[in-house]
This record gives structure tokens, C-alpha cells and sequence, in this order.
């Protein structure tokens, strides 16, 4: 900044238009509260001062009197010492006060319009509905100051009970329509292919997977029109979720087609309509797509994944354990061999070649963590068990034959 020297920065409290601002509202609060209590302090004190001199003096004469009278014009009852103080104590509050309305100006930019403008109608209907109140009032023989305080309390309850309803409704209110982020309802919305992967009716049957299952009528459609492919192997896999969909029916709750009004349909694809269907009704999804998950996540959708749940699930094994695995074919490299856990974890073996076909002893030797979930390196446990101590009866040793 040029006229400043180098080294020399400008005061936080000085620099800005806000700063400055702030400045002057405490400064002016500062100017406020010195002539207040330095007007009106000493007054008190007069007051008290009389007070009990007149209690101490009571039934003396005036003479007596006289030689406490001196004391009014103490340091303590003059202006400057109470206006220091009453500056200090002006600057304090008004500092708070600043701060105060900054987080409410802070609070009110990070507001939606639409919330603005719940706020705004709500004060004027709150206005509105205490009319008929304030003109019964205005009829009532009452004091100024109890009928201003009953105006202003019936007025300032039906402006935040009226703001209160509007937020409560915000969900039909053309301003708000589509914007506001519903509470989780804990309907799970599931996609088509958890549906396919079939793992969603034993989750089911285990009771991990609570309260109300919903499958949107989109979704449906997308299943039937699968079944009916010319792949065969999309066609089956078509028939096998509707299957399975048809068992939960008859087992769990699930709702079809009731509140797929609320996600109407635009052409953006079966994915986007479930976020939004998600988003409206507050539910979450049961998917084991990743590109989905990261969409739905992206905008604030709960996100239930399967895979995640079989990842989570699976035995922790640890380099040096032992466990018996069958190798099934040949690895990769040469000499190894290449097994499964029951959760379908890949194992490697070094030198398990010769063992294809065989279940064998293995010694882990190394787990790596990827992103589609574990790999297991091991080799095969050639350590033979101790034999058994055995005990040997020592020999006597022979003695020397006579003339040898």
C-alpha cells in the first residue's frame, strides 16, 4: 500500500469496508455507554449517597450532618471515571453485537432463496392472521406498556408459528418444489441389478436389511425387457431376478410403482430417475453399480452397496496363518497354483503346480488389498510335524575280555 512504510501492515480492524464498518459501530457504542453511565452513575450514587446519609443521621441534628457532606463531592461520584468504564463496557457489547448480526448475515447468505422467500411470506401471513387479535386488543381498557407488550408477542408468535408451517410444507410450495433434501425415510430402493445378483433375497432372509423395500415401476421394465433379450445369457439373467423379485414379494414388503409420480420421467436414463426418485422420496439404494454409487453420493443420496457388505464380511488372514485350500488349476507364473476361499477370495500358491486337484496346507505369505477386494500370495506348507521322543535304553558298556 502506498504512504505506508515497508515492514508496516494495516490493522484487521481497519482494513475493509465491513472492518471499517465494524469499527465505527463499536466506537459508536463506546461513545453511547461513557455518556450514559457517566450521566447517570453519579445520579444513582447521589441517590444512594442521600439515602444513607439520611438513615445514619436520623433523629440528629444538622451539625452532624454537616460533617458527612464533604463526602458527595468525592472522586468517585464525578463524570470521567464512569464514562471510562462505560466505554469500556459500550465497546464490549457492541463488539458482541457486531459479531452477533454478522452470523446472522453469515447464516442468511448461505440460505436457499427458496427458504427466503418461506421466511418473507411467513412474516406477512403471521401479520396478517394477528389483525384480528390486535384490533380486540386495541378495544381493551389496559395500560400503554402491558398493551404494547401483548401486541408484540402475539404478533412476533404468529409470524414464526406462520414461517414454522411454510417450512413444514416446503416440500409442495412452488418456490421450494425439488430442492429440499427429504429426512431419510429408510425405504431402501433397489436397483436392477441387485436384483439380477439375487445376494439381496438372503440379506433379506437374515434380517440385516430392515424396513420397507421399494422397486419402481422403471425399474420393473428394465428387468422385463432384459428377460425377453435375444442373448441367452441375458435372458436368463432377466428370468432370474424377476424370480427373485417374486419371492421377496412373498416373503417382505415391497412396494412397486407407488411413488414413482414423484420421479417423473425426462429421458435422462434409469439412473438419473432413481437418484431423483431417491432424493424425493428420502430413501436409500441397494445398488452394486459403482458409477451409480458415486452419482447418487455426489448428491447427497445414502448409498447401500452388496459388494461392500461381502468385502466387510470376509475373514481377515494374516501373513504366517495356515488353512487348508484345494488348488484348481495353474497360475500365471510358472510353479504356481491358484485356489478360492468360500467367499471367493483368489489364492496363489508358489510351487502348487504339483498339488492342481489336491487340498493342501497353505502358509499365507502376503495379502494385498485392492480395489475389487482382496489377494492371497501363500506356498505350500512343507513342514513335517516333530516325530515322537522316543526313549532309548542306554547301553552297558562291555568290559574288556580277560587277555585282549
Amino acid at each position: 500500500m502506498k504512504g505506508l512504510p515497508k515492514g508496516r501492515k494495516v490493522l484487521p480492524l481497519l482494513a475493509g469496508p465491513k472492518a471499517a464498518a465494524r469499527t465505527i459501530t463499536v466506537l459508536a457504542c463506546a461513545v453511547i455507554g461513557a455518556i450514559l453511565l457517566g450521566s447517570v452513575a453519579p445520579a444513582i450514587l447521589d441517590w444512594l449517597y442521600q439515602l444513607i446519609v439520611n438513615l445514619l443521621n436520623k433523629g440528629k441534628g444538622a451539625s452532624d450532618l454537616s460533617v458527612t457532606e464533604p463526602l458527595k463531592k468525592s472522586v468517585f461520584t464525578t463524570f470521567p471515571p464512569f464514562a471510562v468504564l462505560g466505554a469500556i463496557l459500550g465497546a464490549f457489547l457492541g463488539l458482541r453485537f457486531v459479531r452477533g448480526l454478522e452470523r446472522i448475515g453469515s447464516r442468511w447468505d448461505r440460505m436457499e432463496i427458496g427458504d427466503k422467500v418461506t421466511f418473507f411470506v411467513g412474516i406477512f401471513a403471521g401479520l396478517i392472521a394477528s389483525v384480528p387479535l390486535l384490533l380486540m386488543f386495541q378495544a381493551l381498557e389496559l395500560p400503554g406498556q402491558y398493551r404494547l407488550l401483548l401486541i408484540l408477542g402475539v404478533t412476533v408468535g404468529f409470524g414464526a408459528l406462520s414461517v414454522y408451517t411454510l417450512q413444514s410444507m416446503a416440500e409442495i410450495l412452488p418456490w421450494t418444489r425439488g430442492t429440499v433434501r427429504r429426512r431419510r425415510s429408510g425405504i431402501k430402493l433397489l436397483d436392477t441389478n441387485v436384483i439380477i445378483d439375487g445376494r439381496i433375497y438372503d440379506v433379506a432372509k437374515t434380517g440385516f436389511l430392515s424396513g420397507e423395500m421399494y422397486v419402481p415401476g422403471f425399474v420393473l421394465e428394465e428387468l422385463q425387457y432384459i428377460a425377453d433379450s435375444h442373448d441367452a445369457l441375458k435372458r436368463q439373467r432377466g428370468r432370474r431376478g424377476l424370480e427373485v423379485l417374486n419371492h421377496m414379494r412373498n416373503e417382505f414388503d415391497v412396494q412397486t410403482q407407488v411413488h414413482d409420480k414423484l420421479a417423473p420421467e425426462q429421458g435422462d436414463g434409469v439412473d438419473s430417475r432413481l437418484v431423483r426418485l431417491a432424493k424425493a422420496i428420502g430413501a436409500d439404494i441397494v445398488t452394486n453399480d459403482f458409477n451409480l454409487r458415486r452419482v447418487a453420493e455426489f448428491q447427497d443420496v445414502h448409498v447401500m452397496s452388496l459388494n461392500d457388505l461381502a468385502l466387510a464380511l470376509r475373514p481377515n488372514v494374516l501373513p504366517q496363518e495356515t488353512f487348508e485350500l484345494t488348488i484348481i488349476r495353474e497360475g500365471n507364473q510358472v510353479g504356481q497354483g491358484v485356489g478360492y476361499l468360500e467367499d471367493g477370495t483368489m489364492v496363489v500358491v508358489e510351487n502348487g503346480k504339483p498339488h492342481v486337484g489336491e487340498t493342501v496346507e497353505i502358509v499365507v505369505t502376503q495379502v494385498i488389498q485392492t480395489e475389487r477386494g482382496k489377494m492371497i500370495f501363500g506356498e505350500v506348507d512343507t513342514t513335517e510335524p516333530p516325530p515322537p521322543y522316543e526313549i532309548r535304553a542306554r547301553r552297558k558298556p562291555t568290559s574288556p575280555r580277560n587277555g585282549l
